[in-house]
Order: structure tokens, then sequence, then C-alpha cells
């Protein structure tokens, strides 16, 4: 299937008082067109900064290395001026945020910020906008839309700001959606809604979907291919199905190892990762997972592994080298 986004060596950091903090460092991932991706990995991993990377919202003091790669239908979006990424973000590229409350302007109706959208990329009028604004709304499930355009951000549920969102992204029919945390801040029956919806409109529009979260559960619904992160890296990516089934990277397993399962006793403890993340500032000069690997030795801590590869995934270890390893784990996501 052919290539829609290619990203390769991808280092984005930020300039503090401390020194240069390198939170993507040298991250590669493609995306088939109507493929889903899946990018994984606890609070601070660089997931959400890779995906503003993507769509170059990186703002000072942060900054994309220049020889990171975006290719995004054979252009590279990292050397594009700001002119030209602005027909192709919200039109060939739109973007799902974590927190809609914060997304949506609240002195403006939600009709009147999906209109907006569309004006400015599809070229129609005032009048078309807002029709395929109303058009948009009820695609997402929103009832009564001719009525619910004419609403505030703060006169909706945290369930339907999300679905205002999604309208808003897929009103221009863009090619690649990136969802950067879409079900967070809701509950879990809303989330289950959304999730479907996502799907639902996946198949029916035929975008590509980049999605981005720590929740594993989420992963396992949604996508094809996931890409675990830790510390700025790649650590291990594959089939999902493949990835859950047999972990191949130490930090894989641990993070399936963590998820608690139906029908443990209270008294069961749960397994949690030992340690905490290290500081970007000054990443390990080995695996950068070693500090808190039950499997680490010595080259662990000395020699940083790339990605090797274990078909049907790869997996940044050295107990790779090999072949295949059998993790501890059993599959507890189906």
């Amino acid at each position: 299937m052919t290539t829609l986004l290619a990203v390769e060596n991808l280092r984005t950091g930020f300039d503090t008082r401390e020194g240069f903090l390198r939170a993507v460092d040298g991250v590669d991932f493609d995306i088939a067109q109507r493929g889903t991706l899946g990018v994984v990995g606890e609070s601070g991993c660089g997931k959400s900064v890779t995906a503003l990377s993507v769509m170059r919202l990186i703002d000072r003091p942060g900054r994309i290395a220049e020889d990171s790669r975006i290719l995004f239908e054979g252009r590279d979006l990292a050397g594009l001026e700001e002119s030209e990424l602005e027909r192709i973000r919200g039109n060939d590229i739109s973007m799902i945020f974590q927190e809609p409350m914060t997304s949506l302007n609240p002195v403006f109706t939600v009709g009147d910020q999906i209109a907006e959208a569309v004006q400015l990329h599809q070229n129609v009028g005032p009048r078309n906008a807002m029709d395929r604004a109303v058009e948009m709304m009820q695609l997402v499930g929103i009832p009564s839309p001719a009525q619910r355009v004419q609403d505030y951000p703060h006169q909706m549920s945290g369930g339907m700001r999300q679905r205002v969102m999604i309208a808003m992204a897929l009103s221009c029919n863009p090619k690649l959606l990136i969802a950067d945390e879409p079900t967070t801040a809701l509950d879990v029956t809303v989330q289950a809604q959304i999730l479907e919806l996502m799907k639902e409109l996946r198949e029916r529009l035929g975008m590509a979907i980049l999605l981005i979260t720590h929740d594993l559960g989420v992963i396992a619904e949604m996508v094809d291919e996931v890409v675990v992160m830790y510390a700025g890296r790649v650590v291990e990516r594959g089939p999902v199905a493949d990835v859950f089934a047999s972990p191949q990277h130490p930090y894989t397993e641990s993070l399936l190892a963590s998820i608690p399962l139906l029908g443990m006793r209270y008294s069961t403890p749960l397994k949690a990762i030992r340690g905490v993340v290290p500081s970007p500032l000054e990443w390990p000069v080995g695996c950068r997972f070693a500090p808190r690997c039950d499997y680490a030795f010595d080259r662990c801590i000395t020699e940083d592994p790339p990605l090797l590869p274990v078909p049907p995934q790869e997996s940044a270890c050295w107990l790779c080298e090999s072949g295949r390893r059998v993790p501890q784990t059993a599959r507890v996501v189906a």
C-alpha cells in the first residue's frame, strides 16, 4: 500500500536555562494511505511533541532539527514555508486535540468555528460553509445540528465538544487525521462512543489515522500498527496483535504487565515499572530503559541499541540481537 506519511529521524527539542531538552530524539515511522497507526507510551515520552512536529506546530523555544524529514505524499513538511503549510493544515492533515474546551474558542459559536475552517480551505461563501458545518455535525452524531450550530462551547457536554472537534477536523475531508489523546477527558461510556465514531468515519471517508494515547486498550481497539515510545525514542513497532501477544521490548512487556486483569483479587498487587523516566536534559548513554529494566546487562548500560528486526516487529533491545525473545508476560489485551 502507498505510504502517505513517512517520518524519518525526527528530532525535536526545546532551549531551556538548563540546556537543550531533547523531547523527541530520532523517531521513525510511516503510515499507509487509509492506514491506522497508534503511538503509545507513558506521560513525558514524546508522543504529543511528535504529533505537533508532524503538523509543524512547535513554537519557540522549541525547534525541529534540520536533518529531520516529515514526508507527506512525498513533500517534506519540515522544509516548507509557513504559507505552504497553511494550505495543508486543516485541509490535507487535521488534528483533534486532547482537551476540546481549551481548543474551541469560547466567544464564537461552534458552527462559526467549523464554518471558518471550511471557508479558509474550500473557497466557499459563508452560507455554504454553515451548511457544511450543519452537515458535519449531523455526520458526527450531534442531535438537532441546525439548532446546535448556534451553541457556544460551554453549552455542550465534554462528549459533544469532542464531536464538534471531530466535525471541524473532518470538514475539509483530510487524508490524515491526527488524534492526540482524543478521549482522555471523557468518561468511559462517552469514550467508547467517540472511538466507535472515529472507526466508522475512517471507513466511510477513507482517511488515515495517527492516534496518540497512553491507553493500551484504545490502541488495541483502534489501530493496525503500533509504535511504542520511551524517553523520546521508538523502542518497538509492529502489527498491534503481534506486539500485544508477544512484546519484544522489556518496556512494552512491562506496560502490558501493569494492566489490571478482569477477575484479579483485590489483594493481588499491580505490577508497576520501578523507577522514573530519565530527564531529557541528560538521557542515559546506553539503553534509556536500562535503569528500570529487569533484564539489563553490562552492554545495555554502555551501548544504545538500534531497532533490531524480529519479524513482524522491530525492537530496540540487545536481547533481540539473535532473534525473537520469549516474554514472561501473558497476553492481556485482546
